[in-house]
């Protein structure tokens, strides 16, 4: 089970944190991965970063803006965004996979939380 949460509104140039925590039955996690939905718009992936070791993918959108990071001991992953544009405006989800060479490809997720809202007005 993923619980997402730390969406709200702010203004253009603005920050949020958004935060990810996993829990209950556990499975041979890959990678964790945050993707977004904007009003009449596909799920586009933001970022992931691969469990246990690290590493970390972003879109060219967010890249130097958004940082995904990740706390092992509590199973939560956190969505630092920095700089943040009306054009972020959307539903954040997080997702887990367990296939890390599939990672930007939300119909190779396992599991999503049930998503938080994030409004930039400008």
């Amino acid at each position: 089970q993923l619980q997402a949460s730390g969406g709200g509104v702010v203004q253009a140039g603005g920050f949020l944190r958004l935060s990810c925590a996993a829990s209950g039955r556990s499975f041979n996690i890959d990678g964790l991965g945050w993707f977004r939905q904007a009003l009449g718009k596909e799920r586009e992936f933001v970022t992931a970063i691969m469990w246990p070791f690290g590493s970390t993918l972003y879109a060219n959108s967010v890249k130097g803006r958004f940082t995904i990071s990740r706390d092992s001991a509590e199973n939560t992953v956190y969505l630092q965004m920095n700089s943040l544009k009306p054009k972020d405006t959307a539903v954040y989800y997080c997702g887990a996979t367990d296939r890390w060479r599939f990672v930007r490809f939300s119909s190779k997720y396992n599991y999503w939380g049930q998503g938080t809202q994030v409004t930039v007005s400008s």
